[in-house]
Formats: C-alpha cells, structure tokens, sequence
C-alpha cells in the first residue's frame, strides 16, 4: 500500500535521527525543516513547512531538537507556535530566519505579531543564527519617522514574542531589524536571554532589544545590544531580574517603565542591573513613570555602571509623558522607593547627569548615590537636579548629590512594596 504524501516528510524526520545516548539522559529526535518541504532559498514562502515542523517536534514523545539549518535564509510570513509540548523542545537556530519585507503581507492577519510563541514551557533557542526582522519599510512608514501623511500610527510587529511561556532560554543568536521590539516576554517566568546581539539602526522607532511585562525571575546577561530605543526594558508587574555584563548604544539605554499609563497600577521590584557599558545612548539607567499611574517601583540597584558620552546618565521620572498634546497634571503616582545607584562612572552628554523629578504627593524614597563620579564629555563639570527625591549618599558623589535627607512626614508612605500587597 502507497504511503500517503502528505505523511512523508513526517515520516521522514521522525525516521531521520532518533538520538540514544547509550543510557546517558534521555533520547532525542531531530527534525529539520528541510525535511518538511522547506525551500530557504530566502525567497520561497517555508511558513507551512516551519509550522509542520514544529508541530511535529512539538507532539514528540522523545525530546526534539528542531533545526533551521546553515547556510540557508527561510522565508516565514506570521506565525502562532502554541504548545504545551509534550516534552522539552529546543529550536537549533543555524540558518536565518526572515520576515518579508513588506508591511503590506500582514493584511488580513495580526499587525502586531510576527514570530508568536504562546503557552510553550521549556523551550531553548540557540545555534549561533540569525533572526531577521527586516524592519526598514514598517520604519519608514511610522509616524515616529514620516513627516508627511500618510503614516503609521499602528505599532508593527514584535519580532520574537513569548506569552504565558515558563522555563524559556534564548541563547547565543542574532536578532536584527525588528519592525518593533526584538525579543518580548509577556507573562511568563524563569527566563534567560544570554549571548544575544540584538541590531536595529539607532534611528529605528521602537525597536526595544529585550522587552518584559508581567515576568519575573529572569537573567539577561552578556548580551550586545544597538537599537533605536531602549536597550532593556521591564513594564507591568515584573520581578526578580537581573540584567549583568550588557554592552548598550546606541539606544535609549536600560529603562524600568514607562509605568502607570492610562492610571495603572504597575509593579516592579527586585531588579538589579551591573556590569554594563552605555555607549552613545539617550539615557543610562531610567526609572520613569505617567502622572495618575499607580503601584510602586522597590528595590532596584544600578551597579558597576561605567557611561560614554550618555545624555542623561542617571534619572528618575515621575512626569513621563510619551505624546503630542501634554498631559494632565494629576496628582496620583507610581512610588518610586528604595533605588540605589553605586559605582556608576563616565561621561555625560548634556549638563545635567543626575535629575530626579518626582511626584509631589508620592516623592521618592530611600534613593542612595554611592560612589557616582560622571562628568561632561570633553570636558568639564555636570550638575544634577533633584524635585521631591529624599535618600543619602556614600564615598564620592560627582556631581554633588542635591537628595534631601528626609521626607516630610506628611508625605511619608507606609504601604507595603511587595507585588502581592
């Protein structure tokens, strides 16, 4: 009897590699996406092919390992990857993997979504390949970047987006020219992002490298990062993170928030970033919130810091506002509590290296400057401004720290910072 044609390239992957390790761990099978009928020819439409491919790899009783293979550039139009999967998948990026390059080919589908991966738990993606984006047309079509109608107000695609994911690492690849943010964690825990570099032009809108909201222990380290706007960035109700051993710029640097926009109630505590270069970036280290915002913002350091001709080095925002007409002055706020800056040096773009605008119903609290020494690029002394921001200082504060020490104690804050208060 005639096998099927639409089993073989099943049939054939599964019958590919089943890789025993003579009693050491658990087997594995191999699948390509060549072995479902993938063409890589960086022109051909693979998107069938990858998503057959994954969904065998996915419904495997053996651990799979799903390989994009060298040498080759896979054309993938959008993609929803779900799972769960039955058993740990890692995806062997060594190939390239494309979007097209027209805005035009999302008509009909999600405009916000390119590669989508939802509900997959202990998924690793590495190879040493590249996942490209090919975003220059979404940024030339954006309002951020057209002057003329008319434009895009839409926010384009996410290149790499996990929801609802747990136990997911993404090591050791390239991720370039993402229409909109390269790399996306949504609600999802115990992640890494390591050995990434992750390129836009410094001039693309909204192409964010490593994006959390509403995700908590994480480890994001030894990563090159140069995009259009922030390095790292965390919104939402994110915790325990650690961003360490980050090469930033250009960009707008590494940034908690925006929160509270629209009047809502963001947390984010236990975040420590060390060991970074900012290079050429709009701002350092960036803690910045909207009037009428609620929630807190606890427990963040910022050490080991060293900054390179860096606009605003250090700063703290209460008054962000994102948007063509101003904004209200409202008097609720996102706390900002227990912020600690030590060992932070180099070089400043403007004057100003240090400004802490704060709320004047919810000042900042417990900030401490410890050893800080950032002067002006070529030359010169920076001035720091402070507004509502209370804290100490320790060792050599440059410029002169402007904290007060204590709040008044009718703004004094005993709510408890803890993301389940």
């Amino acid at each position: 009897m005639a096998i099927p044609v639409s089993l073989l390239p099943l049939l054939a992957a599964t019958a590919l590699v089943a890789l025993g390790f003579s009693g050491v761990g658990e087997a594995r099978v191999l699948l390509t996406l060549d072995d479902f009928g993938a063409v890589g020819d960086g022109i051909a439409n693979d998107t069938q092919a990858f998503l057959d491919a994954w969904n065998a790899a996915c419904a495997s009783t053996e651990q799979a390992v799903l390989a994009v293979p060298a040498g080759k550039t896979y054309q993938i139009w959008p993609l929803h990857l779900a799972g769960p999967c039955r058993k740990k998948l890692k995806l062997l990026i060594a190939g390239t993997i494309a979007a097209p390059a027209s805005p035009d080919e999302w008509a009909g589908r999600d405009p916000t979504k390119w590669l989508y991966i939802y509900g997959v738990d202990d998924l690793s993606i590495s190879g040493g390949g590249t996942i490209d984006g090919r975003g220059s047309e979404w940024w030339a079509r954006s309002c951020k970047r057209k002057k003329t109608k008319p434009c895009n107000t839409r926010a384009p695609p996410k290149a790499v987006h996990f929801e609802e994911c747990r136990g997911v690492s993404v090591q050791g690849v390239t991720l370039q020219n993402g229409p909109q943010f390269h790399l996306v964690f949504t609600r999802c825990s115990d992640v890494k992002a390591n050995f990434l570099r992750v390129a836009a032009p410094g001039d693309s809108p909204n192409t964010d490298g490593i994006h959390l909201n509403d995700t908590s222990h994480v480890e994001i380290k030894d990563n090159l990062i140069m995009t259009g706007d922030d390095c790292v960035s965390m919104v939402g109700n994110c915790s325990d993170v650690r961003v360490k051993d980050i090469s930033c710029g250009p960009g707008h640097g590494i940034s908690i928030g925006s929160l509270g926009k629209n009047r809502t109630t963001d947390r984010v505590q236990n975040v420590k970033v060390d060991t970074c270069l900012l290079t050429n970036t709009t701002n350092g280290v960036r803690i910045k919130s909207w009037q009428g915002g609620m929630g807190f913002a606890y427990n963040l350091r910022f050490e080991s810091i060293v900054m390179k001709n860096v606009s605003n080095p250090i700063i703290i925002d209460q008054y962000y506002c994102d948007q063509a007409t101003p904004c209200a002055n409202q008097t609720q706020a996102v706390r900002v509590r227990k912020v600690e800056f030590v060992d932070i040096r180099g070089t400043s773009a403007t004057k100003q290296a240090v400004k802490f605008a704060c709320s004047d119903a919810v000042p900042c609290r417990e900030l401490e400057l410890k050893n800080v020494n950032l002067t002006m690029e070529g030359g010169g002394a920076a001035s720091g401004f402070c507004y509502m921001a209370y804290g100490k200082t320790a060792g050599t504060v440059v410029p002169p720290s402007c904290l007060a020490k204590r709040a008044p104690r009718m703004l004094r804050d005993t709510t408890p910072d803890r993301l389940d208060s």
